[in-house]
C-alpha cells in the first residue's frame, strides 16, 4: 500500500461530496452555531472548548518514513517515524469516517505571504469552527486565486475520530501523521486547534530550507523608519505582545521565513495566548477579538457573554485566533525588508538572567542553539507548573530538519545584514518562579524599545559574572536596579546559587551538539562547575 500515489491520495479527499469549499466567515459562524461546536460572545467572536486536549499533544506526533524523509529528518523524540503503511491505513479509515459525516469544511489557502514563494495549502475539517480557525490563520485566497488554486498540501483533521493504537500503530487516541510524499497531514483524537497550525508550520520548516530561505519561529514588526525587528521565543514568553506595538507595523506574530529579498509571514492571523488579558495592557490584541474570531478555551460569563481572560478553569493555556486584518497598523501584504534588530524572548523561572543583554554575534548563535525558556503552564498536555527547557532555535516542535541548518543559516544572514542581537528576559525577577515576580511588562516594552531605537548600541555594559552577558548599566524608562538581576534578589547568596544552577543546565544541554565551532561553544556562560 506503500506505493499510492500522491495524486491518488489527495483526490480521495477532494471527492468527498459532502464538504463545503470556502465558506463565507458569516456561514461558517452559523454553521457553529447551529451545530452546537461553540458560543457567541458579546464581541461577536466564537467560543469554542476542546475537551481534555487544551495544548498539543508532542507524543503524538509522527512523520512519515520513506524514501523522501529518510535522510533529512532528525529523527528522535520530537520527529517521531512512522511508516507509509500505517499511515495510510489510518488516512483512509479517516476520510471513510467523514465521508459518513451529514458535511465537512474545506478551506483553501496559502501559507507565505510571499506569493512567489507561498505553499498552497487545503484544510478538511469535520468541525466547522476548526475550518473558521483555519481562515482566521492561514492566508485567504481572493476569489480568482481560488479558482486555479492547486494544494501542494493538504490538513485532514477528525477530531472526534479516536484511533486504536493496538490496531492503528499509534501512541494513544490522538495522532498528528505528516507525509512529505503524500503531502497529507492527518489529525485526529484532539480538537485543540493549534494542532492545524503547527502542522503547517512544520511542513514549511522542511520545505523553505530547502530553497534557502530561513523559517522562523518568531514574531516580526517594522518602524517608521522600514527597521526590521524579529523576535523569538517558545509560547508564552511575549512574542504577540511584544511585536503588537502602536508604535510600529506589525508583519506576524509568530511564524515567519527570511529570503534574499526579506522577511515575509508565513500566515494571514494570530494566535495569541490571552490568560490575563486586558485592553489597559495589549490593547491591539484586546481589540483585535471580534466578529470571526475564536476564542478556544476561554470561560464566557453565561448571561452576559463576556470573556473572563483572568479565568483558569479550562487551562491557562486559553487562546484567540484572528485575521492579522484586524489589528490596524500592519504591513500589507506582511512583506517587508532584512531586519536590523534580532531580539530572542525567554522566560527564565529561575529569575536570574538579566531583563535584557547584548550578544554578540557568537552568544547570539549559542543561544539560539540553546533555545532556553520554562515551559509555561498548559502550553503542552502534562505541564502544570513553569519547567526549565532548552528548545533548540526556539522551536525545536516543529523542526524537522537538524538544528544546524537553521542556526547556520540565522548566523549567515546576522553576518550579512550585520543584525544587532539581543537576549531578553520576560521571565521571573527577585527570585525563581513562587518566589520572585514575573518582569514588569512596562520595563520589557521600554527595553525592548531602546534596543530597536539603537538606544542600547553604544551604552555603557557590565559583564554579567555568571553567564558572560553585556548587561546595559542604564535604559531609558527602566530603574538601573532592575537591570542586574542579582541587585533585585532579598538574598543575594540564593541568587548566586541559582545562577549556578541555571548555567550548569546550559553546558549539560550544549553537549548534544557535534561540528559546533569552539568560538561559539566558548560564548556560553562563564561559570562552569
Amino acid at each position: 500500500m506503500s506505493n499510492v500515489s500522491q495524486k491518488t491520495v489527495v483526490t480521495e479527499v477532494e471527492q468527498m461530496e459532502n464538504t463545503h469549499h470556502n465558506l463565507p466567515v458569516p456561514t461558517l459562524v452559523e454553521k457553529v452555531l447551529s451545530r452546537n461546536e461553540g458560543i457567541l460572545t458579546s464581541t461577536g467572536a466564537i467560543r469554542a472548548t476542546t475537551g481534555k486536549y487544551t495544548g498539543r499533544s508532542p507524543k503524538d506526533k509522527f512523520i512519515v518514513r520513506d524514501s523522501l524523509s529518510e535522510n533529512k529528518v532528525e529523527w528522535g523524540s520530537v520527529n517521531q517515524p512512522i511508516s507509509a503503511d500505517v499511515f495510510l491505513n489510518l488516512y483512509h479509515k479517516v476520510v471513510q469516517y467523514l465521508k459518513e459525516k451529514d458535511e465537512t469544511f474545506s478551506f483553501k489557502g496559502y501559507a507565505g505571504a510571499d506569493q512567489n514563494l507561498r505553499l498552497p495549502i487545503q484544510v478538511v475539517t469535520e468541525y466547522a469552527w476548526h475550518n473558521l480557525f483555519a481562515d482566521q490563520m492561514f492566508i485567504r485566497p481572493t476569489d480568482e486565486e481560488l479558482q486555479y488554486h492547486q494544494s501542494g498540501f493538504t490538513v485532514v483533521s477528525a477530531p472526534t475520530f479516536k484511533a486504536d493504537p493496538e490496531i492503528d500503530g499509534t501512541h494513544s487516541e490522538a495522532f498528528v501523521m505528516i507525509s512529505f510524499e503524500h503531502k497529507i497531514v492527518l489529525i485526529g483524537g484532539t480538537e485543540y486547534a493549534g494542532e492545524i497550525k503547527k502542522s503547517i508550520f512544520s511542513v514549511m520548516n522542511y520545505i523553505l530550507p530547502e530553497r534557502d530561505i530561513l523559517s522562523m519561529h518568531c514574531s516580526a514588526n517594522v518602524g517608521v523608519e522600514g527597521d526590521v525587528a524579529l523576535f523569538f521565543g517558545l509560547s508564552g514568553t511575549g512574542k504577540t505582545t511584544l511585536s503588537a506595538d502602536p508604535e510600529r507595523k506589525l508583519i506576524g506574530d509568530d511564524e515567519h521565513a527570511w529570503s534574499n529579498n526579506g522577511v515575509f509571514n508565513i500566515e494571514g492571523g494570530c494566535y495569541a495566548k490571552c490568560i490575563n488579558l486586558s485592553e489597559e495592557k495589549e490593547p491591539q490584541i484586546f481589540n483585535a477579538i471580534r466578529f470571526g474570531s475564536v476564542l478556544e478555551n476561554v470561560v464566557i460569563d453565561e448571561k452576559s457573554r463576556v470573556a473572563d481572560y483572568d479565568d483558569t478553569t479550562l487551562t491557562e493555556n486559553t487562546r484567540a485566533a484572528y485575521s492579522i486584518d484586524n489589528i490596524d497598523n500592519i504591513v500589507q501584504p506582511s512583506i517587508a525588508g532584512h531586519p536590523r534588530t534580532i531580539v530572542f524572548l525567554t522566560a527564565d523561572a529561575f529569575g536570574v538572567l538579566p531583563p535584557i543583554s547584548k550578544l554578540t554575534k557568537e552568544q547570539a548563535m549559542y543561544h539560539f542553539l540553546s533555545g532556553y525558556t520554562s515551559k509555561l503552564a498548559g502550553t503542552e498536555r502534562g505541564v502544570t507548573s513553569p519547567e526549565a527547557t532548552f528548545s533548540t532555535c526556539f522551536g525545536a516542535p516543529f523542526l524537522p530538519l537538524p538544528a544546524a541548518t537553521y542556526a547556520q543559516m540565522l548566523g549567515e544572514k546576522i553576518d550579512q545584514f550585520s543584525a544587532n542581537v539581543f537576549l531578553v528576559n520576560t521571565g521571573w525577577t527577585g527570585g525563581p518562579y513562587g518566589e520572585g515576580k514575573r518582569m514588569d511588562l512596562n520595563h520589557t516594552r521600554a527595553m525592548v524599545h531602546a534596543a530597536l531605537g539603537g538606544e542600547l548600541d553604544n551604552v555603557e555594559t557590565e559583564v554579567d559574572p555568571y553567564f558572560g552577558l553585556a548587561i546595559p548599566t542604564h535604559c531609558p524608562g527602566v530603574p538601573s536596579q532592575v537591570l542586574t538581576p542579582k541587585k533585585t534578589w532579598e538574598q543575594p547568596e540564593e541568587y548566586d546559587q541559582k545562577a549556578k544552577e541555571l548555567a550548569t543546565k546550559f553546558h549539560e544541554n550544549f553537549k548534544k551538539f557535534n561540528h559546533i565551532t569552539e568560538d561559539i561553544q566558548n560564548a556560553g556562560p562563564i561559570y562552569r562547575p
